[in-house]
């Protein structure tokens, strides 16, 4: 049985570093992280608010924005998905005591994002057919045309985003996440000012908006017309440009370099970039495939819901996107204390301690239980505020009573499954700090088309008077079911044996790499990156 928190010693530190208390410990790791996650959502939110905003008021930029926005998501997961492990293998090394090798893959997950980039190419040309298809019907067209621009407008920027990602986790992985957070927040800002102008042009944003003459004189100074729900997909790549810009630079500059070779290590090396697909895969194909099947509920089973209900199935794909930011403002903090967890995983896991590993995670869950918890507590009772602020009061009274309901449902529906999420999230970024990755990878696949997509289709079937509340109990059932399952996984404790780098723990076992044989050699070394 492990260890009570309080009998477990700290971390180690550096000449210098004070010696805290665990929580205090993750809490200095976590809160940049949780900033820099919630940014992210923050981005996505402002962006969902301008465009509901709009003239004429209409729920088709919403949904326009969320389905363009998802489609590319889903394009980029598995690359993040993979790009997500150059945390685990720079903690590790930094717990081993060789922080400089993680350089190495910061540098091969850029070259792993320009790659995926030009992949992303043939994606976009099939963009279009694949909209029609989703939506076939003629009074869909605007919606079509919507999503199309605002998805190839963030395909265009792909490496952008992908690169900024690779390199956030690098310094994730150093304990270092204020670089990444300064810059984050830096590109909201950004975001929110080119959005402003972009999204409404010299005409203005609506009356009462701040700042609004500010953003209109820049707009009429600069030529720049309205571009609508296209105008928000360039403001975020303006933004993530800058999220991508300031960590480059503090990665290659003179300090770091000095302490760590960060330039010595430019050119792709065949060992960690084996290290990060050898690996990595199962994160990517998670991540990957949990996008699709929550991309098929929001693009197709929730219109599918509505329609089976007899209602404007646009209508409740607005209002699931709507819902959907709010449940991203309450689980994104948590990914972001997950990602500090995992880095603090991988750190007592490359010094050879799994008893230090799994009090983090165990302190990680507290925390993160308690956060979403609170979160349940207001989407029961203030669901239908939350969901109004998207929702302009001048749009027709038929269509806001019908957001209004549709989005309050599915708001109780999100409460339910909060601290099931808490558990799976935790339990995953745990389990892949430790470089566990193929068998929850596998779970997750296996559960998300039973649950999300089969038991979707299912209740569509058997009560299409929910509506898309059907797709959406379905989507509940399944990170009910995640989160016992993965926190049955970590308890199983066979992460303990698994190490991405550094030595053994004296009297443990054989150590293993994700993917070795016990007992071979490349197994007791564990993985090491090879020479730039």
């Amino acid at each position: 049985m492990a260890q009570r928190e309080h009998d477990i010693p700290e971390l180690p530190k550096g000449a210098g570093d004070p010696v805290r208390h665990p929580l205090v410990e993750m809490l200095v790791i976590g809160a940049p992280t949780v900033v820099t996650m919630t940014s992210y959502t923050v981005m996505q939110f402002v962006d969902g608010m301008m465009v509901a905003h709009i003239q004429p008021p209409n729920p088709a930029y919403v949904a326009a924005q969320g389905n363009g926005g998802m489609f590319v998501w889903l394009a980029m997961a598995a690359c993040l998905g993979l790009l997500s492990l150059i945390n685990s293998f720079v903690s590790q090394n930094l717990g081993a005591g060789t922080p400089e090798k993680g350089a190495a893959y910061a540098w091969n997950g850029i070259w792993l994002a320009a790659c995926a980039s030009i992949l992303f190419i043939p994606y976009a040309l099939l963009m279009g057919p694949i909209f029609k298809a989703i939506h076939p019907a003629p009074e869909q067209a605007d919606l079509v045309r919507m999503e199309l621009s605002y998805a190839h407008v963030l395909i265009a920027g792909a490496f952008l985003t992908l690169a900024s990602r690779g390199l956030a986790n690098y310094f994730f992985g150093m304990h270092k996440p204020g670089v990444v957070m300064v810059a984050v927040l830096l590109g909201n800002v950004v975001n929110v000012f080119a959005n402003a102008v972009l999204i409404f042009g010299a005409a203005g944003a609506p009356e009462g908006t701040p700042f609004r003459e500010f953003f209109r004189s820049i707009a009429q100074s600069l030529g720049v017309d309205a571009m609508g729900v296209t105008g928000a997909a360039l403001g975020t790549v303006i933004g993530t440009a800058f999220e991508l810009v300031i960590p480059f630079c503090v990665f290659l500059g003179p300090r770091w370099n000095t302490k760590y070779h960060t330039r010595a290590a430019w050119r792709p090396a065949s060992k960690p970039l084996k290290d990060l697909l050898r690996v990595g895969w199962p994160a990517g194909l998670m991540m990957g495939n949990e996008l699709v099947c929550w991309g098929m509920l929001m693009a197709w089973l929730v219109p599918m819901g509505g329609e089976a209900a007899g209602e404007d199935p646009v209508v409740h794909n607005a209002a699931g996107w709507i819902a959907l930011r709010y449940m991203h403002v309450a689980f994104m903090p948590a990914i972001g204390l997950s990602i500090a967890v995992s880095a603090m995983v991988g750190r007592a896991m490359g010094m050879g301690r799994p008893d230090l590993a799994a009090a983090r995670a165990w302190l990680g869950l507290k925390v993160t239980l308690t956060y979403m918890g609170v979160c349940a507590l207001a989407f029961v009772i203030f669901r239908g505020d939350m969901i109004s602020v998207f929702v302009p009061s001048d749009m027709s009274p038929e269509a806001r009573d019908a957001v209004l309901r549709v989005g309050s449902s599915i708001m109780i529906a999100a409460a339910v499954f909060q601290l099931f999420d808490a558990c799976a999230i935790t339990m995953s970024a745990s389990l892949r700090g430790a470089g566990d990755t193929v068998w929850p990878g596998i779970a997750t696949i296996v559960l998300s088309w039973s649950l999300i997509v089969g038991g979707g289709l299912l209740m569509i079937q058997v009560a299409p008077g929910l509506g898309s509340l059907g797709p959406w109990t379905g989507a509940a059932s399944y990170i009910v079911v995640l989160g016992i399952v993965l926190l049955a996984r970590f308890m199983q404790g066979k992460w303990r044996s698994i190490r991405l780098a550094g030595p053994a723990r004296e009297g443990e076992g054989p150590v293993t790499t994700a993917y070795s044989v016990e007992g071979s050699e490349e197994a007791l070394a564990g993985v090491t990156p090879g020479s730039a």
